[in-house]
């Protein structure tokens, strides 16, 4: 088409060119119609699925698969665009295909959604152009569906292994168990070896021969998760809140502790008390759980620990594992609300986890090059130091306490609810 161009200007100067140009001018039109026919001729030439889950899991990457069927008896090149949800602000989603005729091609690609709620995908877009690239159709498939974002419970599968056996992070080191387990399984005649400690004698002088009673671990213990939805845990990190990782670690050990056969509940709560899931090892429990926690939101105030204490001696009479999700800045902060927690620890095993400060530890140990490096390594030195003075705080009135980064944070919670177990210290 440029060279018809060029070929009309320079006929201006030398007529008999004009022709030339009419030859090539209708040569370009008859392409050009020739294309938008074998484009256009198909009333739906490219078909297309969306295939993706419900319920995605939050923070972790989920496949979206686009199976691409081409109608046509000729190869075509296409641009797809799926219109991908508000949330996942992504603006450059454009891939590119070639497809032979009559063929399938399943294109995939991951989203990492950072916020839980109702996802809601568009329509694919697909431009579609032939070999000679002359015309292009702009083809609208109707693909809008609304999905569900969950706390991460994909990752419930990676941590099912650590059930099995009490382990470290790595799965390799086995932990010592001390004491002896005291819920009863049933009777049996004695056999050399067996601890005579237990010898039951009533079922003795009945039998006629020595009958012990047999003991096996302990089960069906009360868990309760305690979420903090206070605003400091608001604060982002790799895209999800301090409140997301916490949830998302309250599922992962719902699923261990159901594995244990012990009895899981939940409780949430900021300046007012949230939700409340009485503890319970059925199987649903898991799934009513995931469904309280994939509505709860952060709240903006100051989160109220009288409030929670009154609620824990109101609805949970028997001694339980209460494992507080929550997050200290300052040991000021903390200093506030020991009281409260002191009181919990005196009715039942209390463990608080709570949220090291991964800026701090990164400007602590970066390298100070100017007078200003070394006033902000020096601040974030002494702030890290007070975060762990927390701990310290704690462990003084006999609560147990642990520390961990975001990142760490469910398979931390997880080895310290087995150490606490293996140690029959719930």
């Amino acid at each position: 088409m440029g060279s018809c161009v060029f070929i009309y200007f320079i006929a201006f100067f030398y007529p008999p060119l004009f022709s030339i140009g009419n030859i090539i001018f209708g040569i370009v039109s008859l392409l050009v119609l020739a294309d938008y026919f074998f484009i256009f001729y198909a009333k739906r030439p490219i078909v297309a699925t969306r295939k993706i889950s419900s319920r995605l899991s939050n923070g972790e990457d989920n496949l979206v698969q686009l199976v691409v069927e081409n109608k046509l008896s000729f190869t075509i090149h296409l641009e797809v665009i799926d219109e991908l949800p508000l949330q996942i602000q992504e603006r450059n989603m454009l891939m590119k295909r070639t497809l032979q005729a009559k063929e399938t091609n399943i294109i995939k690609y991951n989203i990492s959604p950072v916020e839980r709620g109702n996802y809601s995908f568009g329509n694919v877009i697909i431009y579609l152009t032939s070999l000679l690239g002359l015309v292009q159709r702009r083809q609208k498939i109707d693909s809008e569906e609304v999905v569900s974002v969950y706390p991460a419970f994909s990752q419930l599968g990676r941590y099912a292994l650590i059930a099995q056996a009490t382990t470290n992070e790595y799965g390799s080191k086995r932990m010592r168990k001390i004491g002896q387990s005291m819920e009863f399984e049933q009777i049996k005649e004695y056999v050399t070896g067996d601890d005579v400690r237990t010898i039951n004698w009533k079922a003795t002088a009945r039998k006629g021969s020595i009958m012990i009673n047999n003991y096996t671990d302990e089960k069906s213990q009360q868990v309760y998760c305690v979420v903090d939805k206070g605003r400091l845990m608001k604060m982002p990190f790799n895209g999800l809140s301090l409140l997301d990782y916490a949830i998302n670690a309250t599922l992962a050990l719902t699923n261990i502790c159901l594995q244990k056969q012990d009895k899981i509940g939940l409780i949430s709560f900021a300046e007012r008390i949230g939700s409340i899931v009485a503890a319970d090892r059925k199987p649903i429990q898991r799934e009513k759980i995931m469904q309280v926690l994939y509505k709860e939101q952060t709240a903006f105030l100051e989160s109220d620990y009288e409030m929670l204490y009154m609620q824990v001696r109101n609805k949970i009479k028997q001694r339980s594992l209460l494992i507080l999700f929550t997050n200290f800045e300052s040991l000021n902060g903390l200093k506030r609300q020991v009281s409260y927690l002191r009181s919990i620890a005196k009715h039942h095993l209390l463990l608080v986890v709570f949220f090291e400060n991964t800026e701090l530890t990164k400007l602590s140990n970066a390298a100070a090059l100017n007078i200003e490096d070394v006033y902000v390594k020096t601040i974030a030195d002494k702030l890290a130091y007070e975060k762990r003075m927390l701990i310290k705080e704690l462990h003084q009135f006999g609560i147990i306490a642990i520390q961990s980064a975001p990142q760490n944070l469910t398979v931390n919670t997880i080895n310290k609810y087995l150490e606490l177990k293996g140690k029959q210290m719930i």
